[in-house]
This record gives C-alpha cells, sequence and structure tokens, in this order.
C-alpha cells in the first residue's frame, strides 16, 4: 500500500507542470464564461428597461399643411 502511494505521489509529481497548466487554462476558461453571461444578463436586462421606458414615452404628433406645395406644384407648367 505504501509503495502504491509513493508511485503515485511519483507520478503527480512529474506531471505537475501539465496538471498547473490545465487547471490554470479550466479557471481562465470558467471565468471568461462567467463574463460573457454577465454581460449577456446585464444587456438583456438594460435592453428590456429600455424597451419599456420608449414604449411608455408619450408620442407627439407633428401635422404639415402641405397644400402650398401641392398649389405650387399643379400651377407648373409641365412640357
Amino acid at each position: 500500500m505504501s509503495q502504491e502511494k509513493v508511485d503515485r505521489y511519483k507520478e503527480q509529481k512529474k506531471n505537475r507542470k501539465k496538471i498547473m497548466k490545465k487547471e490554470k487554462r479550466m479557471h481562465f476558461l470558467s471565468c471568461a464564461l462567467c463574463v460573457v453571461i454577465g454581460v449577456g444578463v446585464i444587456g438583456w436586462i438594460a435592453g428590456s428597461g429600455y424597451r419599456a421606458y420608449e414604449k411608455n414615452k408619450p408620442v407627439s404628433y407633428t401635422e404639415v399643411d402641405m397644400s402650398a406645395l401641392t398649389d405650387y406644384y399643379s400651377d407648373l407648367d409641365v412640357n
């Protein structure tokens, strides 16, 4: 039993750099994924809030009297 532990320790020690590199990579990827998900959720909440704000905003209409232009264009001589 003791020899098995020693062999396992030697194997882990031999591959320690590779194991640490893999752990660092996985940690970085998990942090990056959390950031991407967080930005997406915040963007979704902000977009929903903005749409709700724009939906409740009063709409103003402006009327334009185009009769002067139509009279002018009808008086022009088309040749």
